[in-house]
């Protein structure tokens, strides 16, 4: 994790010491601005049972500005355009670095 940021290696560090459940993200070895994410769809929703994989970018100026996020995985869902972007307000314009 040479090269980054030390408030990101902190945050890399507690999502891999305290995952969340049903979220898994590791970062590429590569460049570990980039993350695989695996997402189980939520228990009584039309998604339960699923696995969804996702690519997370943490751009140079993080947490200034948003993550780009999006699924790897088709997925039906009005927030979610054909490419797999996310189209949700706070990733785009209305992005604060409180949100963090």
């Amino acid at each position: 994790m040479a090269g980054l940021p030390h408030r990101i290696i902190k945050e890399i560090q507690c999502l891999l010491a305290e995952p969340v459940p049903g979220i898994k993200a590791e970062p590429y070895e590569s460049n570990t601005h980039y993350f695989h994410v695996v997402i189980a769809g939520p228990w009584d929703s039309p998604f339960e049972g699923r696995t969804f994989k996702l690519e997370l970018f943490l751009p140079e100026e993080y947490p200034m500005a948003a993550p780009k996020v999006r699924f790897m995985t088709k997925v039906c869902h009005p927030n979610v355009d054909k490419l797999g972007r996310i189209c949700l307000d706070i990733l785009k314009g209305k992005w604060t670095n409180l949100i963090v």
